[in-house]
C-alpha cells in the first residue's frame, strides 16, 4: 500500500508541474507509440530490490472511448537478501545475484474523458512475465495487469502519458506477487478521425424592410371679421388632426394664426395669436393633447393668401392652418 501510495503521489506532482498549452483529444481510428520508463516496486516477498523499468507500447483507438494495445517491458533488479534458501516461482534467493524479467500483455484502455488536453483512462490486461534466471518451468508465469493514468497532450499528436499499474503474477494453485509500476512516456498519434468542428451559427436572417409611406394632414380654420371664436363647423376638422396626433404621439404640430390688413399691425398681431391660442386650448381641452406638442404662433397680416382688397379674399386671410407630416410604416 505504501507503494501504491507514493506513485499515485509521483504521477499527481508529474501532472501538476506540465505547461498545458495544447488542445487535442483521442481521436477514433489512430495508432499510438508511447515508449516509457519509469520504477517498479516489488511485493515484499518476492525478495527483489526496486528497480527501473524500459518498455514500450502500440495501442489502436477503435473509438474515442475504447482502445486496445500491446506492450512490453524489461526490468533488471537485485536480490534484496543474499542469504534467503528457499527459492520458489515467484520468490528468489541464493544463488541468485541479478534477475531480468520481461512482462508482455495485451490490454483493454477505456478512455474516461476522451475530449480535451487531459484524458485519464483506465487499463486492464493479460499476458505474462519471464525471468532469468529460472527457477523452473522454465521462468515463465501468468500475469494480469490493472491501473489507472492520464494523457496530457503538449501539441495535436504528441503526448505525454503517465501509468500507475499493478502487474499481478500469479500461478495457479500458488501465491500471488503485486508489482507495482509507476512509469511515464510520450504518445506518438497517427491517423484517426478528427471530431467534426460544430457548424458555424446561421446567420441572423435580415430584419425585413419596412414599407414607409409619408403622410401629410392639413388643418385651415377660418374667423369672422374681428373674432377669434372657433366655430361649430371646424369641429370635425380639428379633431381630424387631433386623432392623428394621438395615433403617431412623437408628432408635434405648429398652429399659425392670420389676419386680413384691416386694423393696425399691433393689433392684428394679438388678434392672429388669440386666433393660433383658440385652437391649441380646443386641442388640450377637448382633444387630450398634450400642451408640450403644440405651439401657437401668431403671424398678425404678414402672410396672406388673397388678395386683402376684396372681401373673399380678406375671408381667406382671417384663418389659423397647421400642417403635419409623419411617416406610415407597413
Amino acid at each position: 500500500m505504501k507503494s501504491m501510495y507514493r506513485a499515485v503521489m509521483i504521477i499527481a506532482a508529474l501532472v501538476l508541474l506540465l505547461p498545458l498549452s495544447a488542445r487535442a483529444e483521442i481521436r477514433a481510428g489512430s495508432f499510438e507509440v508511447n515508449p516509457y520508463v519509469g520504477v517498479n516496486f516489488f511485493q515484499h516477498s518476492q525478495n527483489l530490490n526496486t528497480a527501473p523499468v524500459f518498455g514500450g507500447r502500440i495501442g489502436y483507438n477503435i473509438t474515442k472511448y475504447f482502445g486496445i494495445e500491446v506492450g512490453g517491458q524489461f526490468i533488471r533488479t537485485s536480490l534484496n537478501d543474499n542469504m534467503k534458501l528457499d527459492n520458489t516461482e515467484g520468490q528468489f534467493g541464493y544463488p541468485m545475484d541479478r534477475v531480468d524479467l520481461y512482462f508482455y500483455h495485451i490490454d483493454a484502455v477505456v478512455h474516461l474523458i476522451p475530449d480535451g488536453r487531459i484524458n485519464p483512462f483506465i487499463v486492464l490486461g493479460f499476458g505474462g512475465v519471464n525471468y532469468s534466471p529460472s527457477i523452473s518451468n522454465g521462468g515463465g508465469m501468468p500475469a494480469f495487469n490493472v491501473g489507472a493514468g492520464v494523457k496530457v497532450w503538449l501539441m495535436d499528436n504528441i503526448a505525454l502519458r503517465f501509468d500507475v499499474q499493478d502487474y499481478i503474477v500469479t500461478e495457479i494453485m500458488q501465491e500471488t506477487y503485486h508489482n507495482i509500476g509507476v512509469t511515464a512516456g510520450i504518445v506518438f498519434a497517427f491517423g484517426g478521425r478528427r471530431a467534426a468542428e460544430p457548424p458555424p451559427p446561421e446567420p441572423a436572417p435580415e430584419p425585413a424592410a419596412e414599407a414607409i409611406e409619408k403622410g401629410r394632414t392639413t388643418l385651415d380654420v377660418k374667423f369672422d371679421f374681428d373674432q377669434s371664436v372657433i366655430k361649430k363647423g371646424y369641429y370635425n376638422d380639428i379633431d381630424n388632426l387631433v386623432s392623428v396626433m394621438k395615433q403617431y404621439p412623437e408628432l408635434a404640430v405648429a398652429l399659425e394664426g392670420h389676419t386680413d390688413w384691416i386694423g393696425s399691425d399691433a393689433y392684428n398681431q394679438t388678434l392672429s395669436q388669440k386666433r393660433a391660442d383658440a385652437v391649441k386650448q380646443y386641442m388640450i381641452e377637448k382633444g387630450g393633447i398634450d400642451s408640450n406638442r403644440l405651439k401657437a404662433i401668431g403671424y398678425g397680416e404678414s402672410r396672406p393668401i388673397a388678395d386683402n382688397k376684396t372681401d373673399e379674399g380678406r375671408a381667406q386671410n382671417r384663418r389659423t392652418e397647421a400642417v403635419a407630416e409623419y411617416l406610415i410604416k407597413k
